[in-house]
């Protein structure tokens, strides 16, 4: 017996429609992150101008998610932070809207030294595809050390932390925003994971003597203990700054291994994210589902974005 002809085309219908989506969904689990390791000078202009430069490279080999480097527009430096400081919007925040609408990404820019009210904040700003403001995250711990005979920084000297949480949405997956030293506290990284973000971004700018020991160490902890994509940012090493760079920029996925890295001299470095093999994962070794909450647990108090 024949099937009749209309209801033999919604079948059609339906089952290309669920083809479709499958398939838009497989291609959606994928995406490249690019990730710029920037040449820093003292000069603001030249800086703004090369971030431009190559988020358009980024972009070109198709990055989708581009992040800068902490401090991508000033020299890192607590004799800096008020020179460089500016406003939000501002002429680097502008650039950062033109670039990401010029080039159709999710632009994560680095963070630059922010003035409002009378305090400086290290501030991540985020831009979509539009041009628009995702959000914008204040480093919440501040970069207090003291090595003895290595390295003294304070930026509470100059610098105020934020009070939130910054997470913003894509097409692909949620992302978690912190900035460097914001790396070292895992119950940042554990509350973005349970807030659903699979790809953590930590723009940042360890030292020579913290980078070579925990630079990496933390990035795969933080991964592996959350099972998510984390990426950092570092600018390049300039042997010549008051404060040297590590450099480094690296990516690690939710197994722990470094999948892509740079050395210490201005470059990009690419990953193609694959949230299916992070799926895979979580599936295999399930801790999410494992979390004794009846013994333990880390709670956010306050919500929102910076």
């Amino acid at each position: 017996m024949s099937r009749d002809p209309v209801v033999a085309s919604d079948l059609e219908v339906q089952q290309d429609s669920a083809t479709s989506m499958s398939t838009l969904a497989k291609a959606m689990s994928k995406f490249r992150l690019a990730v710029v390791q920037l040449q820093v000078s003292a000069v603001k202009a030249d800086n703004l101008s090369r971030a431009r430069r190559l988020v358009k490279e980024a972009a070109e080999q198709g990055g989708k998610v581009v992040l800068l480097p902490e401090c991508f527009n000033s020299p890192y430096g607590t004799g800096f932070f008020s020179t460089y400081a500016e406003r939000i919007p501002g002429e680097s925040t502008q650039l950062l809207s033109e670039a990401a609408k010029e080039n159709k990404v999710y632009l994560v820019g680095g963070s630059i030294p922010e003035e409002e009210d009378g305090k400086l904040y290290n501030t991540c700003t985020v831009f979509g595809p539009d041009g628009q403001m995702l959000l914008k995250h204040r480093k919440i711990h501040l970069f207090d050390i003291d090595v003895p005979g290595k390295i003294r920084f304070q930026e509470s000297e100059t610098l105020s932390p934020g009070n939130a949480l910054s997470v913003f949405d894509t097409p692909f997956c949620k992302v978690g925003v912190g900035i460097c030293y914001d790396m070292r506290f895992a119950e940042l990284a554990q509350l973005y994971s349970r807030k659903g973000c699979q790809l953590l971004v930590y723009p940042g700018a360890f030292n020579m003597t913290t980078g070579p020991a925990h630079w990496e160490l933390l990035q795969r902890g933080r991964a592996l203990d959350n099972q998510v994509y984390v990426a950092t940012a570092s600018p390049a090493r300039d042997e010549s700054a008051s404060y040297v760079a590590w450099g480094h920029s690296t990516v690690v996925s939710p197994w722990g291994e470094v999948i892509s890295k740079a050395g210490a001299d201005e470059t990009i470095i690419y990953a193609d994210i694959d949230l299916q093999y992070l799926a895979d994962i979580r599936q295999q070794i399930p801790i999410i589902t494992q979390r004794r909450s009846d013994l333990y647990t880390v709670t956010s108090i306050q919500e929102g974005s910076s």
